[in-house]
């Protein structure tokens, strides 16, 4: 039975065969040389000291599959500046255009309004899209184990370290995240995140004790990242409790009056870590 990931992946191959035509990889790897080193977006989400510091991935997208229309008077810029002035670590931003409203070009606009790193969320098949990802501003690329066999993962955690990236590898089925953990801080520490997904990408449900169980799993939960299903202060307090300190927020602020807001509750609400 094909599900929507099938169609999107299968989607998504055509528009990289249609993107090297129109841009080779040469001209791309020219423009990342002509290009200063990228944020650190490593640094900026993982905490070294205060440990029951939550830090927020905001994201920017304007639809989804699952969702439909999640903001209508949507501005990737004007929501990025509310996110930054309201404490977010990093931005997530969404690039594919047909199913979710992204444009890859919304990254180096971002860039330019806020001084945050950015993720570039997409549905990664390709080396060419790494590359591609740096030319437009990327500072991360996510990379999604249950469309990605094992050694091409591997091969793009080197080629993202190699352009000074981090990648935040992602997984929902346990199989998934036992093929991956281990190889979370290669080829170097300090350039790649291990993130949960608590959106199931067959039924597109979400389950945020999802992350709890797969938690038995991780032993460093450092640099573990939470997605999906967060939305609520609570929320943040029951995954410090788990060793959690970082988590990926996006549809729940947008569906927000104001972001910014909303994410300055989310992040300053109780802070009673009992869970």
């Amino acid at each position: 039975m094909t599900t929507i990931l099938d169609t999107i992946v299968a989607r998504k191959r055509v528009e990289v065969e249609k993107a090297k035509a129109n841009t080779s990889i040469d001209l791309l790897k020219q423009r990342v040389s002509e290009m200063g080193r990228p944020r650190n977006f490593f640094a900026a989400v993982v905490t070294e000291g205060a440990r029951r510091q939550t830090r927020v991935i905001a994201e920017i997208k304007h639809r989804s599959p699952s969702a439909g229309i999640i903001r209508n008077d949507f501005d990737p810029v004007r929501i990025a500046r509310s996110y930054h002035d309201a404490g977010a670590a990093a931005i997530s931003c969404l690039t594919d255009e047909k199913d979710f409203g992204g444009h890859l070009g919304y990254i180096g606009r971002i860039r330019d309004a806020v001084p945050l790193p950015v993720l570039r969320k997409d549905f990664i098949v390709e080396e060419y899209q790494v590359w591609e990802s740096r030319a437009a501003g990327a500072d991360a690329i996510l990379l999604i184990a249950e469309i990605l066999e094992e050694g091409r993962i591997l091969d793009m955690m080197i080629l993202a370290r190699e352009l000074n990236m981090t990648t935040l590898v992602e997984a929902h089925e346990l199989d998934r995240l036992l093929t991956i953990r281990d190889h979370i801080g290669f080829p170097h520490a300090g350039y790649s995140l291990l993130g949960i997904n608590n959106r199931n990408l067959k039924t597109m449900e979400t389950d945020l004790t999802h992350t709890f169980r797969q938690l038995e799993f991780v032993k460093d939960r450092r640099v573990v990242v939470c997605e999906s299903g967060i939305t609520s202060a609570g929320d943040l307090a029951r995954l410090r409790q788990r060793g959690v300190n970082i988590v990926l927020v996006g549809e729940h602020l947008l569906r927000q009056p104001d972001p910014g807001e909303a994410l300055r509750e989310l992040i300053g609400g109780p802070r009673n870590d009992e869970g």
